[in-house]
């Protein structure tokens, strides 16, 4: 591991606790999720709106 990835490791989780970092991966895993969520209803919505100009 390199002295730069130590210190922002370090910057970045230095004064946490370790519920405090369960914590930080569970909300990290959620946004990921939400994200996918999010991408999907993006792309169904820009099918629906093709589909539309089609039968206009």
């Amino acid at each position: 591991m390199s002295d730069a990835t130590l210190y922002k490791w370090k910057a970045k989780y230095g004064g946490m606790t370790v519920s405090e970092l369960r914590r930080l991966k569970d909300l990290e895993v959620e946004n990921s999720e939400l994200k996918r969520l999010l991408a999907d209803a993006m792309l169904d919505n820009a099918g629906l709106k093709g589909l539309l100009a089609k039968n206009s």
